[in-house]
């Protein structure tokens, strides 16, 4: 699980490095010898002078569908140092990446989800194709969005972050644009053509920005006015509560949101809307790493994230028993405890190189 010499294909072809994310069967689920590779290669880009910056891809259908949540659950019961190594590498390549200071070009076609998400989102363009589905579905086994979930998702337009976090929505590519989390709307045919306008060592806004593509509607913009209303309620219960009340042109979205949460991991919901609060009120994304490194090392340990990985990804059954069964029986001290400093000392990044200043 260490090593991945098949898994990430990663070279350096004149002025560009390349990046080729290779585990299709797995929809490019990210090991922690991925992991290792990317955080690698990323550190040789920067040092070479030659290498104008990195282009991002993934073979097979999806870009990438996140951790390699079964060895993640597995080890968590079994083996939790080794969990808690993947987490602290994962976290230090999303840092890593929003200080990279060379352009890092993702082309994204297919399923990008969790920590699919961590690998591109803070590098300096994301390219959606076609097909792009992004999404952070981590309430539904019994996890919580990480990779900087707390941190880009309340900075979202108003609320929509928060009911993406929430509900695990799948937001497709006019949506990715929408939010931010696509820079550029391009089809997968011209993703050559990019990655050989890297390898020249051309500057990349100008080839993009030719490209580009509007890709029309977003569904989300049109769900503003509903996700803004109800999602700015004090309280979790208060969102529901206010779900079950609407009536109007709204009220089968407001009913269907509200079956999708009642399927989600109570416990999840609750840590997940205490994060986005906080995550909210944080100046770097290194600050809402540090806390979701808590709440990752914590959660994985705990029954729902085993039962909704069994229900979701092994089993399939789509029919996860959580504990707590509801909302109402997550006791706050239990809440508030994965959220303090860890005994044995919290998460420690590396600044390679100085962050970008966030105004």
């Amino acid at each position: 699980m260490d090593e991945a010499p098949n898994e990430l294909i990663c070279a350096e072809r004149d002025r560009a490095g390349l990046i080729r994310l290779n585990r299709p069967k797995a929809l490019n689920a990210l090991t922690l010898g991925m992991i290792r590779g990317l955080e690698t290669f990323t550190h040789a880009c920067a040092r070479n002078p030659q290498i104008y910056g990195i282009v991002m891809e993934a073979e097979g259908k999806a870009f990438c569908a996140g951790g390699d949540i079964r060895a993640v659950s597995d080890w968590g019961q079994n083996n939790p140092k080794e969990a808690e190594r993947y987490y602290i590498e994962e976290y230090q390549h999303n840092w890593t990446l929003q200080c990279f200071r060379k352009p890092h070009v993702a082309l994204i076609n297919g399923l990008t989800m969790g920590g699919g998400v961590g690998i591109c989102l803070y590098g300096t363009h994301r390219v959606a194709g076609e097909d792009i589905s992004f999404a952070m579905p981590e309430t539904g086994i019994g996890f919580v969005p990480d990779i900087g979930g707390s941190w880009f998702l309340p900075r979202m337009p108003g609320r929509v972050g928060l009911y993406l976090g929430l509900t695990g929505r799948v937001c497709r590519r006019a949506d990715t644009y929408y939010l931010g989390f696509a820079t550029h709307c391009i089809p997968a045919e011209k993703f050559e053509s990019i990655k050989a306008a890297m390898i020249e060592g051309e500057p990349i806004d100008p080839v993009l920005d030719g490209l580009h593509e509007p890709p029309g509607e977003s569904a989300l913009q049109t769900l503003r006015g509903p996700i803004d209303r109800l999602f700015a309620a004090p309280s979790l219960d208060d969102i529901l509560r206010g779900l079950e009340r609407e009536e109007g042109e709204w009220r089968d979205w407001a009913q269907e949101t509200l079956a999708i949460l009642s399927r989600q991991s109570p416990l999840s919901l609750k840590v997940t809307f205490e994060a986005m609060k906080r995550g909210s009120g944080l100046k770097t994304l290194k600050e809402a790493l540090i806390v979701e490194y808590r709440l990752a090392t914590r959660m994985i340990r705990r029954h729902d994230f085993r039962e909704g990985v069994r229900a979701v990804i092994v089993d399939k059954d789509q029919s996860p028993k959580w504990e707590p069964p509801s909302l109402a029986e997550v006791n706050d001290g239990l809440l508030q405890s994965l959220f303090e400093a860890l005994p044995e000392g919290d998460l420690q990044l590396k600044d390679y190189w100085s962050p970008p200043v966030v105004s």
